[in-house]
């Protein structure tokens, strides 16, 4: 049973919609810089599986006064990973090559629960499985917002609030933010059980003709598979595991061996997700701005979802902090910045796909070949691009 937490109080100086990693770091950041903060976690679903954080992720959990707690124990290091991309032959990156140290194959529900813990430390409320209703103007500035949670529903009045719902952009899309969608990728997951054998927390990834695989073992020895292709090249036929499993079968080289020896359920049913790039214009207005993926989406091909997530967060609170103390360019800056963010991932994803050349008349890879296909069109390649993409580190 769900506990109902205390009522809010009246009126808060931001309101975050959204407890993930995009939402807690803005929390944790206007939290720490003296605001009244509430984070409404609205919770619910599946707990994500699959996704990892890069060893740099340490600076940035450091800025947000975290780091001490956070990843912590309960998580599996990545200590390589392989990539059988442009050749059947993979390629390996191990973690002793990173100045940052070891990454981590994320339990999910575990690190965004010692976010949020996080944010409490700092005196701010946490509403748990409370979801914000569309916001409207408040007489005399400001918003007025409903919170559905266990409590019933409860109207509380804000100044600014952060919408950090993920790609649906619950807060934003309603005040006519738009968002840009520019490729049709899914992801098709499947979970197996522990096998002994299974070997360390090396991860894989696997180019084929339709797109591109990638597994790694997952805290407490599960072990996590993924299909990452097309929608409309998505047959019906994958909606089970057993078919999933047939398809590794016949398409992988690499990642049928990893796989060997995980059992599954008969009756197991892949997830399928949403996993196109995309991002959110504006990604921000007078009195509302959007972290995370509400305001830039990547391709998983990026190993960078996390860690944006807690970047933007970070970028967003300060700009309202800066905001809220009167720096009216806070909001040009945070939405500068992130166009530059844009720039250097549609640059690498571009770069890492056009480098997979064996199937080019295939439609998956064809798509990504064409001369006009990418990302690197008008609203997306802006700024200087540089750093590094990482291929499949998902």
């Amino acid at each position: 049973m769900i506990p109902v937490p205390p009522a809010p109080r009246a009126r808060y100086d931001v309101v975050v919609a959204g407890g993930g990693p995009a939402g807690t770091a803005a929390a944790l950041t206007l939290a720490r810089a003296g605001h009244h903060v509430l984070l409404a976690d609205a919770g619910g679903g599946p707990a994500k599986r699959g996704e990892s954080l890069p060893a740099a992720a340490r600076v940035v959990l450091a800025d947000l006064g975290v780091a001490d707690r956070v990843p912590g124990e309960g998580h599996l290091p990545g200590f390589a990973h392989l990539s059988a991309w442009g050749s059947a032959v993979p390629h390996r990156t191990d973690s002793l090559d990173d100045p940052h140290g070891t990454g981590w194959h994320l339990d999910r529900g575990l690190f965004d629960r010692r976010l949020r813990d996080g944010v409490r430390a700092t005196g701010a409320e946490v509403a748990e499985h409370t979801a914000v209703r569309r916001p409207t103007r408040a007489p005399g500035g400001g918003w007025t917002l409903s919170l559905r949670g266990p409590g019933g529903p409860t109207t509380v009045r804000c100044a600014w609030v952060v919408d950090a719902t993920g790609r649906p952009g619950a807060v934003a899309t309603p005040l006519g933010a738009r968002h840009h969608r520019h490729d049709r990728l899914v992801a098709v997951r499947l979970t197996l059980e522990p096998h002994p054998g299974a070997g360390d927390g090396t991860s894989l990834v696997e180019a084929v003709p339709d797109g591109w695989w990638y597994t790694a073992l997952q805290p407490g020895g599960h072990r996590i598979v993924v299909h990452c292709t097309d929608a409309d090249l998505s047959p019906a036929a994958l909606a089970t595991g057993q078919a999933l499993q047939r398809h590794w079968a016949v398409t992988t080289r690499q990642l049928v061996h990893r796989a060997a020896g995980h059992p599954f359920a008969p009756d197991a049913v892949p997830r399928r997700a949403p996993a196109h790039s995309a991002h959110l214009e504006p990604v921000c207005g007078d009195g509302w701005i959007a972290a995370g993926d509400a305001a830039v989406a990547f391709d998983p091909l990026s190993s960078q979802g996390v860690l944006t997530a807690l970047c933007t967060g970070l970028r967003a609170g300060q700009a309202v902090d800066a905001r809220l103390r009167g720096d009216r360019g806070a909001l040009r800056d945070y939405a500068a910045r992130l166009r530059w963010i844009r720039a250097v991932y549609a640059h690498h994803l571009d770069d890492a796909y056009r480098a997979e050349r064996r199937w080019p008349a295939q439609p998956f890879w064809r798509r990504r070949h064409a001369p006009d296909a990418g990302l690197t069109g008008p609203g997306w390649d802006e700024g200087n691009p540089q750093g590094e993409l990482r291929i499949g580190q998902t």
